[in-house]
């Protein structure tokens, strides 16, 4: 076989990318099935009260309904990520304790199945529930702190989760230190905006499973949470992903998965064989599925003259909403990233989780990452005024490096690279590094009466993969065919394409490694029936992960097929170096296997007239250790970033004593093609991460985690005003203007 051109490093079209632009491709609300039922969910639209009765005896009587399910018709009515928290259907008859109860807005009641849309819409309107209301918990440090008003009131706090850090001696960092900053940020909610809405159809298949063609991030979990809500064997379950229409954490929990499955599987058992499909509404969307976490945040730091950080103080108290959903986790990140990329000596660090009556939040982009960034940049930048130090200097000087011991007291794996890209960045933004240390360059746009420019840096690190302890692994499997010669092969994988480009990259890689053309290889993906655990489309580890159980299942295959075996089949698991979880009393733990680092520089105007802040040019160094597609990385750099200005200057939610006056994405404004900044500058380094496959770090996530604080900063070099809250909105801007005079 002669030598083809290498693939790993090679900007190739996406194999679905004609299909997606030109219609072709099937999204979960695109499918259609012979004789299909609808169904439709009635939401609560209460953030917290008691479920006295419910009556469907009017919409049940509707001719053309089909069923209506409630509380009572789900075998095991509870689900949940991390924690069983939540109820599937909201109401009595379940032996789920406190299931009677809703608890946000979202909170799902009944389930209407019927002949068609217009039906469901119809008969949900016939239904009768007679609510008791009860107070409504929408602050979570007033919820911290008040033990009288429960959420769920099976526990004794509102607080579900609490991690501290103890590294060094505090007081003793604070001593040492010549200046101490204090600071409290609020971090906001953001919503996911994902442009396929929550949909899918469901079906009992030729084997009998309850089978569902949804949109998500990770099958085999959806098929582990739907068995145990419908109490049947997982391989009972069928999890089939379609094309995604963008997820960015924000399907890794449950929206409609459970209800299809429940409701095809009803049917069944009133021996009524109809596929059941559902497609929500945007607003439905926006009040159904988890959002970003906020985060409330007191914070002291102190540092030498010398530009040597001695010690930091933070305390985190996030919303977690109604349920749990993966807030331990994201808390887990914002406790270890709050404290920066740097090398601090004394560190306490108190997290902690809480309930409230408001949408769950969960997964997003970053994953507790850009919460802890902002607060930890804001802290250097601030630092470095206060000791006029050049805010580059002041990193360069405490940066983590290889060996360098994290907040919580271990050393950081090997391939550390936040000196590189810190470096990389500033001197494309112009920095200078003189005999003096780093030097910001002039601001090179003259400043007028009205218009002010200014130029902000930040950094940070993301992890790639589980965290904390949490069990890690991706499974490949591939077949080899031919004779004398491979002539095509098969992968099967489970891995989630949400959009990224992850597909690419499994085939690039048995291209690379079989020396097989593109269109030799054939990926069967997605479907719990025909593919391995791998895990989730999240935490940056799709890339890392799935590489690596691709280049074992090809040299496995490999060694068959040289023992002539024909097909040559082989599966390999893939199991990186284990993690641990936080000490309960210190924090000390090794808590993730390999990182991606990233340095950012925004350039930006601030109209002092309007409040409205312009942005002129962003640059972005990102170390991927090895760019398999590089246009797929600037891809992801530059999506990353757009959406981190939406989080920063414009994505203003708004919830109220529970309730969300932002339903619309008419009232919940995300930037546009008009909005985007004038030039970003995707930068890739590639320092390969010793234990990724062929290199490569994850880095989707990255891009998004620095941003905002170097927007805050840049906002401060025009203006001279710090903001600790965002989103930058122009009424907050120009308050802030107004305020200073």
């Amino acid at each position: 076989m002669s030598k083809i051109k290498h693939m790993i490093g090679k900007s190739i079209e996406k194999p679905d990318a004609r299909d997606k632009v030109t219609g072709q491709a099937l999204y979960p609300g695109d499918i259609n099935l012979p004789g299909q039922a609808y169904m439709k969910v009635l939401f609560a639209e209460r953030p917290h009260a008691i479920i006295q009765d419910i009556d469907i005896s009017k919409a049940v009587k509707l001719p053309g309904v089909i069923a209506v399910l409630t509380a009572k018709d789900v075998p095991v009515n509870e689900y949940g990520l991390i924690m069983n928290d939540q109820p599937v259907l909201c109401g009595p008859g379940s032996k789920k304790p406190f299931a009677e109860r809703v608890r946000f807005i979202g909170d799902q009641v009944a389930l209407i199945i019927a002949e068609s849309e217009s039906l469901t819409e119809q008969a949900k309107k016939m239904i009768n529930v007679e609510y008791q209301d009860l107070p409504v918990i929408s602050d979570a440090r007033e919820a911290k702190n008040d033990h009288g008003k429960l959420v769920h009131p099976d526990r004794e706090s509102n607080v579900f989760c609490h991690y501290q850090i103890r590294k060094g001696d505090l007081e003793k960092g604070l001593h040492e230190a010549d200046v101490i900053i204090e600071g409290e940020y609020i971090t906001p909610v953001q919503e996911h905006a994902f442009l396929q809405p929550e949909a899918g159809i469901a079906y009992i298949d030729e084997e009998d499973r309850v089978t569902i063609m949804v949109a998500g991030q990770w099958t085999h979990e959806d098929q582990e949470q739907i068995a145990h809500s419908l109490d049947l064997p997982p391989d009972k379950i069928r999890v089939i992903y379609p094309a995604i229409g963008g997820a960015f954490g924000g399907r890794e929990d449950m929206s409609v998965q459970i209800d299809l499955a429940l409701a095809a599987w009803h049917l069944m058992k009133m021996g009524i064989h109809k596929p059941v499909k559902t497609i929500w509404s945007r607003e439905e969307s926006i009040i159904g599925h988890h959002k970003r976490h906020p985060y409330f945040v007191k914070t002291r730091w102190g540092a030498t003259h010398e530009g040597k950080i001695t010690a930091a103080e933070v305390e985190l108290v996030t919303d977690g909403g109604a349920y749990a959903y993966t807030s331990t986790k994201v808390m887990g990140n914002a406790t270890l990233m709050c404290t920066g990329p740097y090398e601090i000596p004394n560190v306490k660090v108190d997290s902690y989780a809480v309930y409230t009556n408001n949408i769950p939040n969960g997964a997003f982009r970053g994953f507790g990452g850009p919460q802890g960034a902002f607060v930890a940049e804001c802290q250097v930048n601030k630092l470095a005024e206060a000791i006029n130090m050049d805010p580059v200097e002041i990193r360069m000087r405490n940066l983590l490096r290889e060996g360098s011991l994290l907040s919580v007291d271990t050393p950081m794996p090997k391939g550390v690279t936040i000196d590189k890209v810190v470096h990389k960045c500033a001197e494309k933004a112009g920095w200078k590094n003189t005999d003096k240390g780093w030097q910001a360059p002039a601001i090179s746009k003259k400043n007028t009466d009205i218009i002010k420019h200014g130029i902000g840096f930040a950094c940070s690190y993301k992890n790639v993969g589980f965290s904390f302890g949490a069990p890690e692994s991706c499974t490949a499997k591939v077949e080899l065919h031919g004779k004398d010669t491979i002539e095509h092969a098969i992968l099967y994988h489970s891995g989630a394409d949400v959009g990224q480009g992850a597909h690419t990259i499994f085939i690039q890689f048995m291209a690379e490694l079989l020396n097989l053309p593109l269109e030799k290889i054939h990926l069967i993906a997605s479907d719990t029936a025909r593919t391995g655990q791998s895990g989730s489309a999240s935490a940056s580890r799709i890339t890392f992960m799935a590489g690596n159980s691709i280049v074992g299942a090809v040299n496995n295959a490999l060694k068959k097929w040289i023992n002539n075996e024909r097909p040559a089949i082989a599966e390999y698991e893939f199991r990186p170096p284990k993690t641990t979880p936080f000490d309960p009393q210190t924090g000390k733990c090794q808590p993730n296997f390999s990182y991606g680092y990233v340095a950012q520089v925004v350039d930006l105007e601030v109209d002092t007239q309007t409040g409205k802040i312009k942005l002129d040019k962003v640059i972005c160094v990102d170390d991927v250790g090895k760019a398999v597609n590089p246009l797929l990385v600037r891809g992801q750099i530059e999506g990353a970033t757009v959406q981190a200005q939406g989080y920063a200057l414009m994505e203003n939610f708004i919830q109220k004593e529970g309730r969300t006056y932002t339903p619309t994405l008419s009232t919940y404004l995300i930037p546009t093609i008009l909005d985007i900044p004038e030039q970003i500058n995707s930068i890739i380094l590639e320092e390969a991460d010793p234990i990724g496959p062929l290199g490569a770090r994850g880095m989707g996530e990255m891009p998004f985690l620095p941003f905002t604080p170097a927007v805050v900063a840049a906002v401060h070099a025009a203006t001279g005003i710090w903001f600790d809250e965002f989103p930058l909105t122009p009424e907050r801007v120009i308050s802030k203007l107004h305020e200073k005079g």
